[in-house]
């Protein structure tokens, strides 16, 4: 089903503090851009933002960005973020959003934007073949995050997809991750302090079990 246009979401976001209105203006100074020397995480495809916006206030010692190509989407995400803030009554100063597409995140970061952890949750599967290398874990993705991923830095990937995660466990290994941790029924797995996304509390109604993964980038 297609999300219904939100006409508020741009002009929000217009006005927004904590969107990033030129995200490749930051390239190379993304630690700089937040000013505090915290270390700095990503959640690729973030959607309406309900893992972000628990995340984010929950490490206020760690700065986040969240990306989504979808402005209607980033919008949602951006009121649940500021939610998600009021109801502790903190500011919101650790967490920025930005419309960009992952495909190309080369365009906004570099080597000099050292990130120590990706979040990758219930992309979309690219189920055709032809389709495959626009999936968020394909291998040429894979050596794009590289590039910018701290030695010793990893990606935590979920979905609901066995056939996504059978071929994203072969990605990682193609690309030379180490794969950390791994379980094909996260709520049963004894893993803590998992946030559930809006798709993951869906395919569990549904009976779905949900997919998990710890990657770890060793540049050596």
């Amino acid at each position: 089903m297609r999300m219904r246009i939100k006409p508020w979401a741009r002009p929000e976001l217009a006005v927004c503090d904590f969107c990033v209105q030129e995200p490749k203006e930051n390239k190379g100074k993304w630690h700089e851009f937040f000013g505090n020397g915290k270390p700095l995480m990503l959640e690729l495809g973030c959607g309406k933002g309900g893992f972000i916006s628990k995340l984010a206030p929950e490490n206020r010692d760690t700065n986040f960005i969240a990306i989504d190509a979808i402005s209607d989407m980033l919008g949602l995400a951006k009121r649940n973020i500021e939610r998600e803030y009021a109801e502790r009554n903190i500011p919101i100063d650790n967490v920025k959003v930005m419309i960009c597409n992952v495909e190309r995140i080369d365009d906004v970061f570099s080597p000099e934007d050292v990130v120590d952890r990706i979040y990758i949750n219930f992309c979309n599967p690219w189920p055709k073949a032809k389709h495959h290398k626009h999936r968020l874990t394909h291998t040429r993705q894979l050596e794009k995050y590289k590039n910018f991923l701290k030695d010793g830095g990893e990606i935590r990937f979920k979905t609901d997809s066995d056939m996504l995660f059978k071929a994203s466990v072969r990605y990682f290994e193609e690309a030379g991750f180490e794969i950390t941790y791994i379980t094909e029924d996260l709520h049963n797995s004894g893993f803590e302090g998992n946030i559930e996304t809006e798709h993951e509390k869906m395919f569990t109604a549904e009976g779905i079990t949900t997919k998990f993964l710890i990657a770890k980038h060793n540049k050596k």
